[in-house]
């Protein structure tokens, strides 16, 4: 048995679990700024608080380049497909242009290319699943619960069955078509089953990366008061692979499990706004206190996937059916608020401290409504998917703490730890039948709920003249509990959930020039 099936619409939306991928970031940026963890928000200086507080470009006295590259490996994952556990990045590239207005104040211009989000990711996990459970008696209890939900099945054909009801998702429309009819049914009036499983075991690769382009005007007051914003610019390129396979119990149809290869892609552009501001409240102090704002990211973004469902079936041979899709949403991520500490000790010593939050609950899922005046999309929001996204994430505390200590003129030493608390609820689950079309176009059931994120960096700096050259290191580690799939309406259906991790180590090499 085969079939093809084909879509494309534009009204949808995306679901919280993969959008919540989109709208955080990494800690990356300049050598230095790395090093330090990130607390640069008050202190300034260094092109990577372009993105984080706009006023730190307004600390520059002098026009400088920067550019920086290095690799990022991941620890403890097992190769699958052809996926890289070290993989080379470039993450850095920008200039300051400054110009004095007077004895005591400057007006700078900066742009600044930096790599926010690394995808490359390898995820491998395996557990038992429950007695008479499945993956697929999800989608036989979705079936089975039409009466209640408003499910009309529509039979284009005999040998091809479909629904109009959003819950009813891609996955779903495979399992319907591949495996759930019971063999020697009636054609016009099919009898569904379901096989339970005893395994399963879920491989996945992402790649990819969210380029951030920021555009910043900035200066200070009298060197007391420094001021900034930015505009930012951001491309997305997501790529991700997985296999999930379930070894089913012993049946008499001798079906003895099914493979579901999922394949997707996202890309698109977002913009957002930064302002910022740093003070010294005491003239004589260096002591300094940074605020600063980021509205939400406004993405305009496009998905497709290709899934295909291989069954291994002893009496009628392997077989397989396939499914593809792609469609355009909009996804609007929260506002951040930050607040930064920044003190230096004669020219030796320079300490800083940055909070930040950000409510991931707040996450607005939106569906495309059409065109208005031929050129603006109309949207709204996905009132059943934002809802979820509230129940599910949450808000998140961000501390960056960072010293530079010099004990020469020309040699920095830095050292710093970054925290963020967990956006996860740590019972939310990915829920299959929500009416939203982000449900509509899933082709997978997984989820992982990640806990809290610990980085610690390192670094070192040599100033050659107009020359420097920066190094750091940063190791950042995020656990989490992986669930292949969630019956919310069948507590019986379920399936072990396991523990999985993160963990990476990136080294980064900046090279600048001070002119």
């Amino acid at each position: 048995m085969a079939a093809l099936m084909g879509v494309s619409l534009s009204a949808t939306a995306q679901e919280t679990y993969a959008n919540a991928e989109l709208a955080t970031g990494d800690l990356n940026g300049t050598a230095r700024y790395v090093g330090m963890g990130g607390a640069m928000d008050a202190l300034g200086a260094d092109i990577s608080t372009i993105g984080t507080n706009p006023a730190g470009i307004g600390l520059f006295r002098h026009s400088t380049a920067t550019a920086s590259f290095g690799f990022v490996s991941q620890e403890g994952a097992k190769t699958f497909a052809d996926a890289n556990k070290t993989n080379m990045s470039f993450d850095q590239i920008g200039f300051v242009y400054s110009m004095r207005t007077s004895s005591r104040s400057f007006v700078n211009f900066a742009f600044n290319y930096h790599k926010s989000r690394n995808f490359n990711f390898i995820l491998n996990a395996a557990g038992n699943v429950g007695a008479d459970a499945s993956q697929n008696k999800m989608s036989y209890n979705k079936g089975l619960a039409a009466a209640n939900n408003g499910w009309q099945f529509v039979y284009p054909d005999k040998n091809y069955i479909t629904s109009d009801d959003n819950a009813y998702s891609q996955l779903d429309e495979l399992y319907y078509n591949a495996l759930l009819v019971v063999p020697g049914s009636d054609p016009d009036d099919p009898t569904y089953g379901y096989f339970g499983a005893e395994r399963y075991m879920m491989d996945r690769k992402n790649s990819g990366y969210i380029g951030s382009y920021d555009f910043n005007v900035s200066g200070n007051i009298n060197d007391r008061v420094y001021l900034g914003l930015t505009i930012g610019l951001h491309d997305v390129h997501y790529k991700g692979y997985s296999e999930y396979a379930e070894l089913f119990a012993p049946n008499g149809e001798q079906v003895d499990g099914v493979l579901v290869e999922d394949t997707r892609e996202i890309t698109g552009s977002g913009v957002d706004v930064k302002a910022g501001v740093i003070f010294r409240p005491i003239e004589e102090s260096p002591f300094r206190i940074g605020l600063s704002v980021a509205t939400p990211t406004w993405y305009d973004l496009t998905t497709r996937n290709y899934t295909a469902m291989i069954v291994d079936d002893k009496l009628n041979g392997q077989y397989s059916m396939d499914i593809s899709n792609g469609y355009d949403f909009k996804l609007y991520t929260p506002w951040k608020f930050g607040l930064s500490l920044g003190h230096t000790i004669d020219r030796y010593l320079a300490l800083g401290a940055s909070y930040e939050y950000a409510d991931y609950g707040n996450i607005d899922s939106r569906i495309n409504e059409g065109y208005n005046w031929d050129w603006y999309e109309n949207s709204s929001s996905d009132t059943e998917m934002n809802r979820h996204t509230e129940q599910t994430l949450k808000g998140v505390h961000t501390v960056k703490v960072g010293a530079e200590f010099k004990p020469d003129n020309d040699i920095s030493v830095r050292l710093g730890f970054n925290y963020l608390s967990p956006m996860y609820n740590k019972n939310g689950v990915k829920d299959g039948w929500l009416d939203s079309y982000g449900v509509t176009y899933a082709s997978s059931t997984d989820c992982t709920n990640w806990k809290d994120t610990y980085r610690i960096t390192a670094g070192i700096g040599y100033r050659l003249d107009k020359f420097s050259i920066d190094l750091a290191y940063q190791y950042s580690q995020t656990n989490g509990t992986f669930r292949p799939f969630t019956d919310v309406l069948d507590v019986t259906n379920t399936a072990d959930a396991v523990d999985v991790s993160n963990k990476r180590h990136q080294m980064l090499l900046s090279l600048g020039y001070t002119f």
